[in-house]
């Protein structure tokens, strides 16, 4: 079976529990759920990770090289700041799509660029949900699914 790899960055486990005017009502849980849905109508298997620590995301993308179709990816407040990541994506034959849940472009001045979206396969941000959906169905079309 095909498969994907979810990956959430700081915080994202705290969804449902923070401002839900720009995170959204949803919780990882849900998201997880419905990405599963998602693929499993389309044959893959979704693996999710999370984690609230830079190190340990390095860890989770260099063990999933080579092993996923394609990784999803929110970094969180990582996409600003960690170059460990961006190199580490860098290297990576196994492509990532970043995703943000709000619009990090019309956030503080600090969040308007991403040292991670250089290196992705893409970038989806400010569509909640919809935006982890959004990056699946991209892998899709990019495999021939859709």
């Amino acid at each position: 079976m095909k498969r994907l790899l979810l990956l959430n960055g700081p915080n994202i486990n705290m969804l449902g529990k923070r401002e839900n005017d720009i995170y959204g009502e949803f919780t990882l849980q849900d998201v997880e759920e419905n990405l599963t849905n998602l693929l499993n109508e389309h044959g893959y298997e979704l693996d999710s990770q999370q984690s609230n620590h830079e190190g340990s995301l390095v860890d989770f993308l260099q063990q999933a090289n080579g092993k996923y179709e394609g990784i999803i990816f929110n970094p969180a407040a990582y996409t600003h700041t960690s170059i460990a990541l961006r190199d580490c994506i860098k290297a990576m034959e196994t492509p990532v799509i970043e995703v943000h849940i709000s619009n990090v472009h019309n956030r503080e001045a600090f969040r308007h660029q991403s040292m991670l979206a250089p290196v992705c396969y893409g970038q989806i941000v400010g569509f909640g949900l919809l935006s982890y959906r959004l990056a699946a169905h991209a892998f899709l079309e990019k495999n021939g699914e859709e």
